[in-house]
Formats: C-alpha cells, structure tokens, sequence
C-alpha cells in the first residue's frame, strides 16, 4: 500500500493526529533573519523573492544520508542527475534550482558563511566536504541573488550558514549502516584568547553500491565506494568595539570508485578566510572578507564493453590543480523613514588546467592534453529598500560586473616522443554585465502579502567547459573555448497566507535563459567525423554549444499544517515546464525538454514528536519522468521514493535514530546510456547512530 499510494498513507498519517492534544507550554518562535537575499540580514517576510530555509533540526532529522539529499526535500532543489552525492561522481554535482537549465557546471551559487564553494575549475559543489551538524540552517533563494552576489547566480543562490560558536558547546554524531556505512561528525567550541575557537570534522566510509541496474550489469561493474574526511576550525573574536574577527580554515579529501574497477577519482581542497565585521547598533555597519582556495582533483575514465564483460582505459586525468581568491566589502545603512541602502564591491580571481592521457592501445596511453586558463571577475552593487504608503515596500538595485578570460590554451601531444601535435593558444576575452532587480511587497494583511519580483542574472563557462574535452564510455564531448555569456531574464510573483496553524505560498515564474551553454549532440557512431575521431557503434560526438534561447517556467506550491504542537505536515510541490525555444544552430531542437528536468516534482514530510523524546520523520518525494540527452531519446522513468527516520531521547542531550532511505527499494533511474544501459540511484539503505550534545 505504501508503495503504490504514498501520499495517501502520509495523508492518512496526518489526519490521524488530528484531535490529539498537548498541554505543553506553546513556545513562541520569533521569525528568523535571511542574509542571502541582499547580503543584509532581514526578515524573510521583507524579500520579494522565493526563499525557503531549511532549518538545523530539519536538516539533522530529514531522512537523508548526505546533505544534499536533505536538501532534495525541497522540490526544484536538484544535482545534474537523481543521485546525490553518495554515488554521484563529482563533475556531476552541479546544482539546478527549479530546472534551470541543469548541467555539471552549478546555474546556482553555494555558499558556506558567505564564501563561495562551487568549483574554482569546473563550478560543481562537493557536497562531502560542507559539515551538517554544525550549520544553524540552509537558505535557498530560487529565482533571485545575482545582483547582491553576480556571477553564477541565475537560478538562485544556496547559503550553508553556520551556527555562531558558543563556548563550551559540544555535539557528535556517529552511524554506522548497510554496504558498510560508517561515519562521524563532531563540532566543539572552547574560549581561545579574548574569543572562541570551534573545531569540527568528519570521517565517513561506504563500501557503496553497484550504479547499474541489475539487468544491465555485468562482470565489470562493482560497488561505488567512497571514503572522505574533513576537519575544520573557526575562530571569532572581539578586535574593537562593535567590531569582531571571524577567521576559518577547512581542509578535506576524498577518494571514490565510481562503479567499475578502473574508475575512480580523488579530490583534495584547502579553503580559507578572514572576515571583519563592523556592526554598531547606527550607523554605517559594514563586513570586509578575504577567502581563497587551492584543490587538486584526478578522476580515470573506462570504455566498457557492450556485453560488460570488459573494461579498457578510456582516459586518466591525472592532475587538475585549481585554485582561487577574492575579497568583498558589504557596507549597510538604515536612513529611517528613507529606506534601507546596502552597497559593495567584490572580486573573485580563478586559476586552474587540466592534465590528461588518452588514447590507450597496447597497455598504454599513447596522447597527453594540457588545458586550461585563467578567468577574473570584479563586480560593484547597489540595492535600496523603502517602505511605501500602504503597506508596500520596494526594493531595488543594480549591479555591473566586468570579467576577463584569459592565457587560454589547449596543447596535446605523443606520450612516446613528445611531439607536439596540437598547441592552440586563445586570445583573451573580456565583457560588462549588468544585473539589475526590482521588487515589491505588499503586506495585505498580517497573515496575507502579494511580491512580485524582476531581474536579469549572468554566469560565465567554466574553465572546464571552455577549454576541457572528455569522454565518458563512447560518448565524447568536444569544448569550446568560444562560448558566450549565459544570461537569463527572470519574473516571478507570489502570494503567501499564514494563518496558524496553517500556512500556504504560491509562486508563479518565468526565466526566458539565453545563450544557454549545452552538450549537443553533433554526430552517432560508428564512423570517423572531424574534431572527433573514431566513435564506436552506439557512441555520441557532443559539442559544448550555447543555445539561442530557453524558456522555464512553471509554478511552486508549499503548504504547512501544524497539529497541536507536536505534529507538522508539510507539502511541496514544483512545475518546470523547461523547453528550448530556440535551438540555433540545432534548430532540431527546437520545443525539446532540458534533459535531467522532470516536469513534476513533489515532496511531502510528517514530523511528530511523540510521549519519552520520540520523534518520527516520514518523507515521500516524487517526481516525473525527465529524459537523459538533449535530444529527448532516453527517457528516465519517474518514481516515487519513501525515507524514515525515527529517534528516540537517552536523556541528557543524548539521541538515538535509526534512518532508512528508499524504504520500499524503488528503483530510480539516474543515467541511460545510447546502448540501453541504465544507471541507478541508492537502494534501500538503513544507518543506527547516536547524536550526544555536551
């Protein structure tokens, strides 16, 4: 019954609880303030945009394995392909926010505490390396933030903001599971000096699982196992009046194997940063941050053959160093009956080339690619909020950012001799981008408020798209150092009504994408074709295009039912209508549907806490059918996938769960390949852990 009528047994669990009454004292629980919107903390119900936070309780009690699988509790909210991060290969973690235009390279930017974390080379977000336990809460602003934050930010802007370190505060958390799951994550704070010095960290192991259907699998394919640790410091401290230093380090690795025995990858980062702020209760408050970045990352590639029997060296790349810095300055002030005026500069400089073999043939590889660049982006922003007569409050503002491509190259030669064969050299390419935005609020009445929200957003190719050809299996994807600037214009309205216990949103969206960067299919297998080479049957040549326009649309649904004051229901629930309008210079595909976008997706959650600290968190997500190319001919078929997670108190801070995703083992398809072969997501997986807070 679960299976095929989820909805309805969470539905029957809902009103199970009706009637059911709490002589508990009701705790009043004050808004919280967002600071992503315009960088300037302030209510949600003053941003004219669509923002969901994800609170710390939500995100420890979602019965999820990895935080991105949390965060998939919110309908839109998406990698580059249905798996997360437990088995999804790092280039494939590109984050999508209501199906805009999804790729391996983010259209959305993530944060943590305001720097950001996308990949310097390539844009996407390891998601293993951010903590979980010790964030205060997530902040997802769809549709909006580019004019605060500029480049990357077209469908939205993800922030992992982290709890403010309180001394002599402690938590841990352990778990250990099927396919040999073990992890664990402790965040601790102690005085250090005149401030407080927080340390946390995470080691976790999984011997994974097998990513192909099992009726497609052969002797090749095996577990994708994954091992990765983190360990980080934060230290804050008064400098001066009203003004404090706020200083962190992070470092992490990671290794993986990614399905089959000569697939694997390896990724090591080092991130840092230094932030002064100046907050004095009038006046000028203002927030100056440096941060910069250095990572390493190597990942090998097989060819695998049609019957899965065997396996042959497709590609090593070896060595892709990158790194980056940048600096912001944020500088606030409230002008009374004026209006409130935020303003800044940043700036973000990014390094990094890949370094690959290929070609293999008689037990070695026999060509050597070197490519890579440099790309620098410096922006300058303005937003001014105002309450008007009538309950309404505008907010506007504009942004101009100037960027700067530059020492592109792509050199390739014989392994054997060193010879030469290729050494392009690209010329440097620079431009201007205006973002602007608008919006307004009006507060109807006090659980009622209509926004309406305009902006125009950019994202630069990433190194790895501009200079970067790969391969996967039999499909090749050529790169094109000649890409455009993505930019998209984006319109959304809305309506949000709270009436307790009972709250509801609706919001209506519009991004009209233009020069949207796409893997195009170019030419089918066998046969050889220019700037290709040799393609087996059942193989791809790809190019790395823009496309002249894409149209997403579409509307968001959330809808909130508290019993009592021990039951929540929640439900959400997303259209993406994500077409190309026009596919010049494919013209055929022209009214095709994104791929990895599915037209529904729905999510809906129970959280009840029962008599002796029980607490029971049922979610069911659900989602359409969405097609793997870009020329709509394999189709992924949709699914619906229940999770549970159940704890119990051990008093004195301490929690006992048990989490299982995937309960009734739904198979969820996440890849297919030209020849049929189709990957999938996670199984049915359980984990027991403890969570002691000291």
């Amino acid at each position: 019954m679960l299976r095929r009528q989820p909805f309805v047994a969470a539905a029957i669990l809902c009103a199970a609880s009706v009637g059911q009454t709490d002589l508990r004292s009701q705790t009043v629980v004050l808004e919280p303030y967002v600071v992503t919107a315009t960088r300037n903390p302030e209510p949600p119900s003053d941003v004219p945009g669509s923002v969901r936070i994800v609170g710390s309780d939500e995100l420890i009690n979602t019965p999820a394995l990895t935080l991105d699988g949390a965060l998939r509790s919110v309908p839109g909210f998406s990698l580059f392909r249905r798996s997360d991060s437990l088995s999804a290969h790092p280039t494939t973690q590109g984050v999508s926010l209501r199906g805009l235009g999804p790729s391996g390279a983010s259209r959305t930017l993530v944060l943590l505490d305001g720097v950001p974390v996308n990949d310097p080379f390539g844009g996407w977000v390891a998601w293993s390396k951010l903590p979980r336990l010790g964030l205060d809460r997530v902040e997802i602003l769809r549709g909006a933030g580019a004019t605060a934050w500029g480049n990357a930010a077209l469908g939205g802007v993800v922030q992992l903001v982290s709890r403010q370190p309180d001394s002599g505060h402690a938590m841990i958390q352990t778990e250990g599971g099927t396919d040999s799951l073990a992890s664990v994550e402790f965040v601790a704070a102690q005085p250090a000096g005149n401030g407080v010095l927080e340390l946390s960290g995470s080691l976790f192991t999984t011997g994974g699982f097998k990513v192909v259907a099992s009726g497609d699998r052969g002797p090749v394919d095996v577990a994708a196992w994954q091992r990765h640790r983190w360990i980080g410091a934060r230290w804050f401290a008064p400098i001066a009046r009203d003004t404090e230093v706020r200083a962190s380090v992070r470092l992490f690795s990671e290794k993986r194997g990614n399905g089959t025995l000569l697939q694997r990858n390896r990724s090591r980062d080092s991130l840092g940063s230094v932030e002064v702020v100046h907050h004095p209760n009038s006046g000028l408050r203002w927030t100056a941050s440096l941060f910069a970045e250095d990572e390493s990352f190597s990942s090998t590639f097989s060819s695998v053959s049609a019957d899965r029997t065997t396996e042959a060296p497709a590609s090593n790349q070896f060595a892709v160093p990158a790194s980056s810095w940048g600096l912001a300055w944020t500088g606030t002030i409230d002008s009374g009956a004026s209006g409130t005026t935020t303003a800044g500069v940043d700036f973000r400089d990014v390094r990094g080339k890949t370094n690959e073999d290929s070609a293999f043939s008689n037990g070695a590889f026999t060509r050597r690619r070197v490519a890579g660049g440099k790309q620098r982006i410096a922006g300058l922003f303005a937003m001014h909020s105002l309450d008007l007569a009538g309950a309404v409050r505008l907010d506007a503002g504009v942004r101009a950012d100037r960027w700067d491509d530059l020492d592109g190259f792509r050199r390739e030669s014989l392994i054997s001799t060193g010879e030469i064969t290729r050494d392009d050299k690209y010329p440097s390419r620079s431009g201007w981008e205006l973002s602007p935005n608008a919006g307004l609020v009006w507060r109807a009445s006090p659980g009622m408020r209509f926004r309406a929200s305009a902006q125009r957003a950019f994202r630069r190719p990433t190194l790895n798209e501009l200079y970067r050809p790969f391969r996967v299996g039999s499909i090749i994807t050529e790169s094109n150092p000649d890409l455009n600037t993505e930019t998209v214009a984006t319109f959304e309205t809305g309506v949000d009504w709270s009436c307790d216990p009972f709250n509801a949103s609706v919001t209506l969206f519009h991004h009209d994408l233009h020069d949207a960067v796409a893997n195009v299919t170019m030419v089918h297998g066998p046969g050889n074709f220019a700037g290709f080479g040799f393609i087996p049957a059942g193989g791809i040549g790809r190019k790395r295009l823009n496309l002249d326009s894409v149209v997403v649309q579409g509307a968001e649904l959330s809808a909130t039912l508290k019993i009592g004051t021990a039951t929540k229901c929640t439900f959400e629930y997303l259209i993406s209508d994500a077409r190309v309008r026009n596919g010049q210079p494919d013209v055929a595909l022209n009214g095709t549907r994104l791929a990895q976008v599915p037209m529904h997706s729905a999510t809906l959650s129970l959280s009840w806490a029962g008599p002796s600290g029980l607490k029971v968190t049922p979610r069911i997500r659900a989602f359409s059918r969405q097609f793997e190319d870009d020329e709509n001919l394999l189709p992924l078929a949709g699914a619906v996938v229940a999770d549970l997670e159940a704890s119990v108190s051990l008093g004195s801070s301490r929690r006992l769960f048990v989490l299982v995703e995937n309960i009734a083992d739904t198979t969820v398809e996440t890849g297919k390949s030209a020849a049929g072969v189709t990957s999938t997501g996670t199984p049915r997986s359980a984990v027991i852990g403890i969570r002691i807070g000291l």
